[in-house]
C-alpha cells in the first residue's frame, strides 16, 4: 500500500512547525493498522508560542521526544511548558555531520544512509530510551521530533513502524514525504531570514532510496530490525508493548 492510497488527513496544520504529522495508518503486522493519533513526528517545537498553544493542546500530544543536541535545544529552545506535558530530551551520540561534509556531486542518498548507518552504531541508548518511551501506552500520545524532522526523527520513525511490520515501501515514502516539509521550511528561511542563504543539501533532502538503504544494510549486518533494538537494548516485553500499543 503507498501512501497515496492513504487519506490525506496526515499532515499536522501548526502555523510554527513545517513536518508534523501523524504517523498512524500504516497496516501492519496480520493485517492490522498502525493506530492514528498516537504517535506523531515534527520538525524542532520550539518555534511555538502562546497563539499555538489551543492548536497544540488540541491533538492531546502528552509527551515530548526531543532527539536535538543539547547544544541544539540550547541554541535555539524547547518546546513551551504546557500544562500535562512531559517533555525528554533524548539525543542518539553521533559524530557532527560538519566532520564529514557532504561533496557536491556525490551521491547524496549514500551520504545520508551512511550518516544514519554512524547513528545507529554509536547511539543505541538513545535509540532504546527513545524507543522504549513511544512503546509505553501511559506516555501517549507521543510527538518526537529533531530539527528538521527527518533524520533522527526519521530513523526513529522507521524502526518503530518495521516492529510494527510496516512494508519498507511505506516506511521510505513516510520518511520521503519530509522533502516537502523541506520545501516549506527553506522557504519560510528565505522569507524570515534572508541572510541565510547556503543550506546544505543534506539538510533539506529526504531521497527515499536512502531510507532503503538504511534499512538493508541494518538487516544485513543485525538480521531484522528487531535484532537490532535487541542490540541496542530494547527488550522483547517493549517490542511487544509496542505492537499491542500501536496495531489497532
Amino acid at each position: 500500500m503507498s501512501v497515496d492510497a492513504i487519506d490525506d488527513n496526515r499532515n499536522i496544520q501548526l502555523p510554527a512547525t513545517f513536518n508534523f504529522r501523524d504517523v498512524g495508518g500504516y497496516h501492519g503486522h496480520d493485517g492490522r493498522t498502525v493506530r492514528r493519533g498516537r504517535l506523531y513526528r515534527s520538525d524542532s517545537l520550539h518555534r511555538l508560542d502562546e497563539q499555538d498553544r489551543d492548536a497544540f493542546t488540541a491533538i492531546g500530544i502528552r509527551t515530548v521526544i526531543d532527539l536535538r543536541r543539547p547544544r541544539e535545544v540550547e541554541r535555539d529552545g524547547r518546546v513551551p511548558s504546557y500544562p500535562g506535558l512531559t517533555y525528554r530530551n533524548i539525543h542518539p551520540e553521533h559524530e557532527d555531520w560538519a566532520a564529514t561534509p557532504h561533496q557536491e556531486g556525490a551521491d547524496l542518498a549514500r551520504y545520508l544512509a551512511d550518516r544514519y548507518a554512524d547513528l545507529a552504531q554509536t547511539g543505541t541508548a538513545g535509540l532504546a530510551e527513545a524507543i522504549g518511551l513511544i512503546a509505553d501506552s501511559a506516555n501517549a500520545p507521543v510527538v518526537v521530533h529533531c530539527v528538521a524532522g527527518k533524520d533522527r526523527t526519521g530513523i526513529v520513525c522507521a524502526l518503530t513502524l518495521a516492529v510494527l511490520g510496516v512494508d519498507d515501501a511505506d516506511i521510505v515514502a513516510d520518511y520521503a514525504l519530509s522533502t516537502e516539509a523541506s520545501a516549506r521550511f527553506s522557504a519560510w528561511l528565505t522569507a524570515t531570514l534572508p541572510h541565510v542563504t547556503d543550506v546544505p543539501a543534506p539538510f533539506l533532502a529526504s531521497p527515499a532510496e536512502a531510507m532503503q538503504t538504511f534499512l538493508d544494510e541494518l538487516r544485513a549486518g543485525y538480521g531484522s530490525v528487531e535484532a537490532y533494538l535487541r542490540h541496542a537494548g530494547v527488550t522483547d516485553a517493549q517490542l511487544d508493548a509496542l505492537r499491542e500499543h500501536l496495531l489497532d
